[in-house]
């Protein structure tokens, strides 16, 4: 088999990471593939079987500690590809994309990018300016293809950075949906069960990050407990977890958080953070609904993961991916979305990351989520046409797309 190269930053938590191992694991089946990181300093929590290449640089320190392991990073990886010869290089994440631009040596040059660049919150300060206004705007076009993970990624490449239409082409996320429907069918603990045969449960999964923009969400289950009974389920864990569990104290909600270790699970609470799950399908599928307060996004496996789960889903109208995923024959609209809109297979709501708009937004939400709680038969019908929509996404639809362009590449 022809060798293939596929890198990434590291091996650790997170949506990109287990993109790249699903791709390291299919591509398997056709192509001799290395996997190359950084460095495994975070070890590597979605071991694919495929072998593991450290180029062995550090990340952290100062500017010239950083452009000294960005030259290693480079040279690094031309080494192994003077070593491998590649039919191709393909990068995930911003980081390893320019790595790979920079490496040269043989076989293609793809890059898989995974999220919105205009949207996100973590390009920030000098070194933002410097990714945004310099880097991928001279950069990118040096690619033999671009692989974006949405079709509404697209246009920000264009238009934003300058990249070339012709170098693009959008491949969505796939999902492992017989794996997915497997897992989910695993029963609960017993005190699980107990709190949701208690109430309705509203469930989202994720990192707890600036991301994921879960606090606004504690607000808006706030409101909705004044209403009816409910229940808030977090599968996840993350930088955030203290500030998210201290907010949702502060507006009377009784917590419960797996990593304090301070009380029992019982059905007396009213949010549930569950932490790091093996299995986080199994809490997915019984509950009521799934709700996803995201700020910006790529094309959430989250989101997608809880359709596959026949689950009724409810999401902010984020850049990007979850109007593709819920609405697919709709456009993103000119301007934010400031009311509930029921899609085809979902419903869209207003995004709760403007200070001006908050109140009203929240509101938008809390009235979708307690009229969704009290209608069986609407629940019942978005969570089969979430379930019908996840067959679009197959690992054997997605991967006929990605080997097509493997060969057009390649032979070019």
């Amino acid at each position: 088999m022809q060798p293939l190269v596929l890198l990434i930053p590291n091996l650790g938590l997170g949506g990109a990471q287990r993109v790249f191992h699903d791709h390291s694991v299919e591509l398997a089946k056709h192509y001799a593939v290395t996997e190359a990181v950084f460095n495994l300093e975070g070890g590597d929590l979605y071991p694919s079987g495929n072998p593991v290449q450290s180029l062995e640089v550090s990340g952290g320190g100062g500017v010239v500690a950083k452009l000294t392991n960005f030259r290693r990073r480079i040279a690094g990886l031309r080494q192994l590809r003077e070593r491998l010869r590649p039919t191709a290089c393909i990068s995930h994440l911003e980081g390893a994309d320019y790595v790979n631009l920079l490496s040269g040596g043989p076989g293609k040059t793809i890059l898989c990018v995974h999220g919105s660049k205009l949207h996100d919150a973590n390009i920030k300060g000098p070194v933002g300016w410097l990714r945004k206004a310099v880097l991928m705007p001279l950069l990118y076009n040096r690619a033999d293809r671009i692989v974006t993970v949405s079709r509404d990624i697209m246009p920000e490449l264009i238009d934003g950075f300058g990249v070339k239409p012709e170098k693009l082409l959008t491949i969505n996320n796939f999902f492992d949906v017989p794996q997915i429907e497997a897992k989910s069918q695993e029963p609960l603990s017993a005190a699980e069960a107990a709190v949701y045969a208690t109430a309705p449960v509203l469930v989202t999964s994720g990192r707890l990050t600036i991301q994921k923009n879960q606090a606004p969400l504690l607000d808006i289950f706030a409101a909705v407990l004044r209403q009816q009974p409910a229940k808030l389920v977090f599968v996840g864990d993350g930088e955030l977890r203290d500030e998210l569990t201290v907010h949702a104290r502060t507006l009377g909600l009784r917590v419960f958080a797996a990593w304090e270790n301070t009380a029992e699970l019982t059905p007396d609470f009213d949010v549930y953070f569950l932490g790091l799950q093996q299995n986080p399908f199994k809490y997915l599928r019984p509950a009521t609904a799934f709700v996803f307060p995201s700020a910006w996004e790529g094309f959430p496996m989250a989101l997608g993961e809880a359709m596959v789960c026949g689950l009724p889903v409810l999401s902010t109208d984020c850049p990007t991916g979850p109007r593709e995923m819920l609405a697919p024959a709709t456009a993103t609209p000119a301007a934010p979305l400031r009311r509930a809109e029921t899609g085809e297979f979902g419903i869209l709501l207003p995004m709760l990351t403007s200070p001006a708009t908050a109140a009203a937004d929240q509101a938008v939400w809390t009235t979708a989520l307690t009229s969704l709680l009290g209608n069986a038969p609407e629940q019942d019908r978005l969570g089969q046409l979430a379930r019908a929509r996840m067959q679009d996404f197959t690992r054997e639809r997605i991967f006929g797309q990605w080997l097509q362009m493997l060969e057009e590449v390649c032979r070019g």
